[in-house]
């Protein structure tokens, strides 16, 4: 290896290009299990975000099952997840383009099951006795907000849908008992979400098909119940909160709800998509399940006579979604410095295989950065979390005197998690010569309902101080240069980098990922699943429409003195593009420096290729032309409207 060169951090020659990054990676998720049929989804941004259904056979062989142009994908709550399942060999699957559900028998054309008509579906299961389908529907066939119900399909498609539980405003997780004499099920009503209040119901399957007897399980003011599972055995497991914490717990006919195992861990997660699970079982009286301690994912046996917990070591840092099948476990997993991957662990010889990466990449260690827990004090007397990337690239070395620029990273939801996760994207500024600081600020999960709960009423106040002392906490350290603090956020995290970058004195430039500007737009313009989120978060609208006027950037333009870029898909159902276009032409007209790129195509989350790749590099040719450091790669320019004003 040679000598190290000496050149200031941002200048670095990095390997990790944009280039790199879209064209060796992969989105991985939906696993499901079919006998010894393995089978996932993976989201490719070089077929412009189509996500396919792969199946690996017990042989090893590993084969495309989605045809082209079919993209597995449902809109339900906009954010989907649960768009298909497999029966004995055959998938049933929603198709982005039209939202219909399709059969596909494997090497056969899809043939649609559901009619042309304003409904999206997901989450489904088969009910064999039946032969149908049990689904969660969403109805936006009139003006006004969709209804959501869970109905029966025929799974032949000739009969009539069926309506089996309504007069909720959401559902998710119908569960059918393994006798498929009784359906579980969890429902919620605005203004709630899924994380504050929801309900698990049971029905009993009547000889018609309709259900009978509905019972209230668990749920209710103050209790998040999700992730309902049935034993072998026809007992009922599910997730609560109850005790500040995500536990197991499990339901045997009575009017008692037994705890399992209790722990201060999250063995759940907020479930913004359908279709998640964090474990299964293995016989009657043991289950897998996944559980995250201080941000860092672990995997376990659970004895459910005998109330034990035996952990199991694996070489990962983050897990997810895991399916059981007799011997065999499939989940996601993951480090810092290794792609994600879906691996298999046979949990009585303790063999792991894995059956796909996320990407096929293979960087050298010395230009990976690890990240480093840190909790650090913020206002109010609490404390906050986050992950610190120092810059790391094994070819460079700065000047002594010399700290680097920091980016700190604000996740979206917000309620929602960062993660130790291997994340290119992160490598990219690191490798360049950037510190990074992933905030799991206040309202994050992973550390109890009351650090989640501490964002209520106090969105764009906690999470702001939060990033912004994380930033200081490490300017203090002295391990990052206080004059060059940036901060980018997607989505909700979007909203806590305008905020910062309009409320506090901290940061020094940003980039905001398809965020609020206008707390008032997205309280009225928004989808349903989100329309009374803010209830909590800031106060009920209008009601408290003094709070969401003194809390939106957008009127505050004033008291934001430095450059921003934007980047916005134009067919944005969740975020519109109207919250950016207000704020870019009010910086415009003041004449800060303002760059805005529009996606044409592109929904909340950038999906293409192109689009990935000119986000990146266009994010880091900004700061390079605001903090005057010349990049190492030869990067397209963009329009940077007032450049000459900086």
């Amino acid at each position: 290896m040679t000598e190290p060169r000496i050149a200031p951090y941002g200048a670095w020659k990095s390997p990790i290009t944009s280039d790199l990054i879209v064209a060796g990676t992969i989105g991985l998720g939906g696993i499901r299990l079919d006998g010894e049929a393995v089978y996932w989804t993976e989201q490719r941004p070089t077929e412009g975000g189509r996500n396919v259904v792969v199946r690996r056979s017990p042989d090893g062989t590993v084969e495309d099952i989605t045809p082209v142009p079919f993209n597995v994908r449902t809109r339900v709550h906009e954010y989907g997840g649960g768009a298909y399942f497999v029966h004995d060999g055959v998938v049933y699957f929603s198709n982005f383009a039209d939202q219909r559900l399709y059969r596909q028998d494997i090497g056969q054309t899809p043939i649609a099951l559901t009619p042309e008509t304003q409904w999206r579906y997901a989450d489904g299961v088969m009910d064999v006795q039946r032969n149908r389908i049990l689904c969660v529907r969403e109805d936006h066939t009139n003006a006004g907000e969709p209804i959501n119900t869970i109905v029966a399909i025929d799974a032949t498609g000739t009969a009539d849908q069926i309506v089996l539980v309504s007069g909720c405003d959401f559902y998710m997780s119908p569960r059918l008992s393994p006798d498929g004499s009784q359906l579980a099920w969890i429902s919620w009503n605005h203004p709630d979400m899924p994380w504050d209040n929801t309900e698990l119901w049971v029905a009993a399957i009547a000889p018609d098909g309709t259900l009978t007897t509905p019972q209230k399980i668990a749920g209710g003011e103050n209790e998040s119940v999700i992730q309902p599972v049935w034993s072998p055995d026809g007992t009922l497991y599910f997730i609560s909160d109850r005790t500040n914490w995500w536990n197991l717990y499990r339901w045997t006919g009575s009017t008692e709800v037994e705890a399992l195992y209790p722990l201060e861990a999250e063995f759940g997660m907020p479930p913004w998509v359908f279709g998640y699970i964090n474990y299964g079982f293995v016989s009657r009286d043991r289950l897998l399940c996944l559980y995250s301690q201080d941000g860092l994912s672990h995997l376990a046996m659970l004895d459910t006579d005998r109330k034990t917990l035996s952990p199991i070591a694996l070489p990962y840092t983050e897990l997810g979604g895991i399916h059981v099948a007799g011997s065999k476990a499939v989940f996601h997993a993951g480090t810092a410095t290794e792609p994600g991957a879906i691996v298999q662990l046979d949990w009585a010889t303790e063999h792991l295989a894995v059956l796909q990466r996320s990407s096929t990449l293979d960087i050298e260690a010395g230009y990976l950065s690890q990240p480093q827990p840190i909790t650090f004090p913020t206002n109010d007397g609490a404390i906050a979390y986050g992950f610190y990337y120092p810059p790391t690239n094994q070819d460079y070395l700065a000047p002594d005197s010399e700290r680097p620029p920091l980016l700190v990273k604000s996740h979206g939801g917000p309620t929602a998690a960062t993660s130790t996760a291997f994340n290119l994207k992160i490598q990219y500024w690191t490798s360049r010569g950037f510190a990074v600081l992933d905030v799991n600020y206040r309202g994050s999960t992973g550390y109890g309902r009351a650090y989640r709960d501490a964002l209520k009423g106090q969105w764009g106040i906690a999470d702001v101080d939060d990033c912004a002392n994380g930033a200081n906490y490490l300017v203090a350290q002295g391990l990052v240069d206080g004059d060059r603090l940036v901060i980018d956020g997607g989505s909700a995290g979007g909203y806590t980098t305008l905020s910062a970058l309009t409320f506090r004195d901290v940061f020094k430039a940003g980039a905001s990922y398809y965020g609020v500007s206008d707390l008032e737009v997205l309280a009225t313009d928004t989808h349903k699943f989100e329309a009374r989120y803010l209830d909590s978060l800031i106060g009920p609208y209008p009601d408290r429409k003094d709070l969401y006027v003194a809390r939106s950037p957008i009127h505050f333009t004033d008291q934001l003195n430095c450059p921003v870029i934007f980047f916005q898909g134009d067919e944005d159902k969740i975020v519109p593009p109207n919250q950016a276009e207000l704020m870019v032409n009010a910086l415009r007209d003041k004449g800060l420096p303002v760059a805005y790129i529009l996606y044409a195509g592109e929904q909340h989350g950038f999906r293409k290729a192109e689009n990935i790749k000119r986000t990146l590099d266009g994010e880091f040719y900004f700061y390079a032309q605001i903090f005057g450091f010349p990049p190492a790669d030869d990067i397209e320019p963009l329009l940077i409207n007032n450049l000459a004003t900086a």
